[in-house]
Parts: structure tokens; C-alpha cells; sequence
């Protein structure tokens, strides 16, 4: 069967594109057609969605996917014999290869589903606890979302490992210097973001991952914004682990990856027990299945990775630079906009950081603000962004975030600035 038969018959064809074929044009009004939430209206004014770091509007490609299964060819996947068995099984394992396909790993059986990327890391961290002794260090920064922290701390309470904290400058980026001399002969994993959901700035991770080889750490690397707007190839990074999520690449939610190296997969443990994930049971005994499906127990989110792979499958069809270069344009029209506002403060001002625009304006909460915006049609982020180590950092208890991507226009960006500087005339 064709990986692509589930898709809607009007959609081309692009998980059948050769890797060789030449990316298409950047064409904002292209893009913005593929998103159909894009063309409502919030207030009675037009939709300026800002909030893609939080969770991405969906292209219509994932969503006539999504349809075209449900309605013309659904089954439970890999255990059945009949004919919507196999096709739907087909489409499930063509979306991993789409994944694998998107971050360059060297095969697809390195590639497990997981419901999201925190349970991705939860998986990690739940199986690796097995293994960890009272006393080992696990090391992660103080700019990590709650899903990089939590799933730690939960060894530190059960099993008496030690978390560290690698430090941030005041410009939002993790302080490598002074956090890679934290690395020794007690750490045994590091866990660090790959690009900050708060401040954007983009780690690299070089240093970090060869540093903790030296002592045999295993490196896990949050993804979840990197991927959206990097190119990433995890063979070149490097590390053990690398975690994302659909529901921000423009897919649906319920479905993310682990990459892990096929060695680094092998010494985990499953993580949950049920369907698909065995070898063999028997009353006094039982064997495991082989990565990746040791680790997807039960009916997995069949519907989500068949909508995500038709969506890598059209991301990786665009010019991944030139959207690099449009959502840079943006964040950087933002700025130039609010320079003048000596009430503005951003919270991260690293150069070549991704679009994410975080801030605090003095004399108001940030939940004021996001209201106030939402009253011009301007939907951004309010609170603590998962990240409460880290605004704890800047000195305050939270902050607005807009999150600019690949379906944004400067005079969304224009319309985002007249509106904060609207909404602060009512603190003034």
C-alpha cells in the first residue's frame, strides 16, 4: 500500500517527496491558506494568533489527514489481519518515518511515539530512575519548562539522586561556563532545552553533551521550540535523547517522539506495560519487544501521528530558511516598534535567539495585559510559562509572551505593538 494512500485525494502527495526536491518558495499568503482558524475573527477584529510557542494552529494537510482516516480507513493498528488493519497501520508507521525523516535519525526504530513530549520525558526519567543510586547528580538549568524539571524531582523524592541547576546570564541564555564545571564523576544525566520557551534563547549543545560523555552521562535535549524554528539533525548534536511535540509543528495534540540512540533505547526499561509492547507472556515469566515498540504500550494516538506525519511531510516541503529568516523579521519589527517604551522590558535578548518575545510591562500583571490585547484581537501568553525557576530568576512572578511562526505577517507584528502600547495607556 502507498504510505500516502490515507490522504485526502486532493492533497498531494508529500510524504512520497524526494528528499532531493527542491523546497517551495516562501509565500506568506500560501502558508496562511493552509491555516483555516487564521482567517476568523477574536472581538470583531481579525485573529492575530501569537501563541504558537504554547501550542501551533493546525495546517489543513494534518486535518484532511486526520478526516480522510476516520472516514474512509480506520482501524487498531500492527495486531490486525484485515485490510483497514493493514492500511491504517501502514499510514502509522509512514508518519514515523516522516518524523524520522524530519529530525535526520538514522532509522525509524529510533523513533518512539509518546503522548507529548513531557511523556517522553517521563519515559526517560522513570525508566533510567531504575538504575539511579542515592547520591548521583542529574543536572538540568534554571530555564527549563516544569516538563524538564518535575519528572526529575521525582527521583530526587524516591530515589535520593541530587538535581543541579546550571545558571542563567541576565540575557536569558544558560551560563555553559559556570554550568559545564558542574558536570563530574556523580552526574548521570543532563537535561537541558535546546531553545528556551520563554527567553529563545538557543543552546549549544556541543560542549555539554561532549563534556558529559567524558564522565558516561546520557544528555537529553528538549526540543519542543528548537524544532520549529532549527533545522535539527540528531545525529549531528549528538546526544541520547532528543523529545518534541506535535500539537507546536503544526500538528495535532496527544502525540510527540522520543529519539533516542539505539543504545541508549536498548538499556531503558519499559516504562508502561500492556498491548504491543511485549515479546512473550507467560505465567512465571515475560520478554519485552524491541525499541520502539517496547515503549508504545496499548492502542497508541493512531489518528494524531497520521495527522503529524501529513504536517512534517508539508513543513518539510517549504523553504525551512526563508522561514527562518521571516520569523527572525518579525521578532526583530517588534522590537524596533517597542524600543521607545522605556515601561517595556524583555526577558531574553541573546542574539540569533528564536522568535519568541517575552516581557514584562511595569505597573501592570502580565494576565492584564493578555486581556487587554485580546480586546484588539491579539492573542498571547500570560504566566509563568511552566518555568517559575526561571522567572523566579528575573525577578518576577510572570510575564506575556508573543510567539511569532511561519503563518505571521509584519502587520501582525505591527498590530501586536499598537495594541500593547494601546493596553499600557490604561496602567499609565
Amino acid at each position: 500500500m502507498n504510505p500516502t494512500a490515507l490522504r485526502h485525494p486532493e492533497e498531494p502527495a508529500l510524504a512520497g517527496v524526494s528528499k532531493d526536491a527542491l523546497p517551495r518558495p516562501f509565500d506568506i499568503a500560501a502558508i496562511r491558506a493552509q491555516f483555516p482558524i487564521l482567517s476568523r475573527q477574536v472581538n470583531g477584529r481579525p485573529l492575530v494568533y501569537l501563541d504558537s510557542a504554547a501550542s501551533s494552529q493546525k495546517v489543513q494537510p494534518c486535518i484532511d489527514a486526520m478526516v480522510h482516516s476516520m472516514t474512509h480507513s480506520y482501524s487498531n493498528v500492527h495486531r490486525g489481519l484485515h485490510t483497514l488493519a493493514n492500511e491504517t497501520t501502514e499510514a502509522y508507521e509512514a508518519a514515523r518515518e516522516s518524523v524520522t525523516r524530519f529530525v535526520n535519525a538514522p532509522s525509524s526504530r529510533q523513533i518512539v511515539f509518546t503522548k507529548g513530549a513531557t511523556e517522553a520525558i517521563n519515559l526517560v526519567a522513570a525508566s533510567l530512575g531504575l538504575q539511579l543510586q542515592p547520591g548521583d547528580e542529574i543536572l538540568v538549568s534554571e530555564l527549563e519548562h516544569h516538563a524538564n524539571i518535575i519528572p526529575w524531582h521525582f527521583l530526587r523524592e524516591r530515589k535520593g539522586v541530587v538535581l543541579r541547576f546550571m545558571p542563567v546570564r541576565d540575557d536569558g541564555s544558560i551560563d555553559l561556563e559556570a554550568g559545564l564545571k558542574l558536570i563530574g564523576p556523580k552526574t548521570k544525566v543532563v537535561a537541558l532545552s535546546h531553545m528556551s520557551n520563554v527567553t529563545g534563547a538557543v543552546l549549544d549543545p556541543a560542549p555539554v553533551i561532549a563534556a558529559a560523555r567524558t564522565v558516561g552521562a546520557l544528555t537529553l535535549l528538549d526540543g519542543c521550540q528548537a524544532v520549529v524554528h532549527l533545522p535539527v539533525d540528531v545525529q549531528a548534536l549528538g546526544c541520547d535523547f532528543y523529545v518534541f511535540s506535535g500539537h507546536k509543528l503544526f500538528g495535532p495534540t496527544g502525540i510527540g517522539a522520543l529519539y533516542g540512540r539505539e543504545d541508549a533505547l536498548a538499556q531503558l526499561a519499559p516504562y508502561q506495560g500492556g498491548g504491543e509492547m511485549i515479546g512473550s507472556v507467560a505465567m512465571d515469566a515475560i520478554s519485552y519487544a524491541d525499541p520502539p515498540h517496547r515503549f508504545e504500550a496499548g492502542t497508541p494516538p493512531i489518528l494524531e501521528a497520521v495527522g503529524w506525519g501529513a504536517a512534517l511531510d508539508w513543513l518539510m516541503a517549504q523553504d525551512r530558511g526563508a522561514i527562518a529568516a521571516h520569523e527572525h523579521a518579525l521578532y526583530a519589527r517588534s522590537v524596533e516598534r517597542l524600543s521607545g517604551c522605556n515601561w517595556l522590558r524583555i526577558l531574553g535578548t541573546t542574539p540569533d535567539k528564536g522568535a519568541i518575545l517575552s516581557f514584562e510591562v511595569e505597573g501592570a500583571h502580565a494576565h492584564d495585559v493578555a486581556q487587554l490585547l485580546d480586546r484588539y484581537g491579539v492573542a498571547v501568553r500570560a504566566g509563568t510559562h511552566c518555568a517559575e525557576p526561571l522567572m523566579r530568576r528575573f525577578g518576577v512572578t510572570s510575564s506575556a509572551r508573543a510567539s511569532f511562526a511561519l503563518y505571521n505577517t509584519l502587520e501582525e507584528a505591527d498590530a501586536f505593538a499598537d495594541a500593547l502600547i494601546k493596553a499600557r495607556s490604561f496602567f499609565a
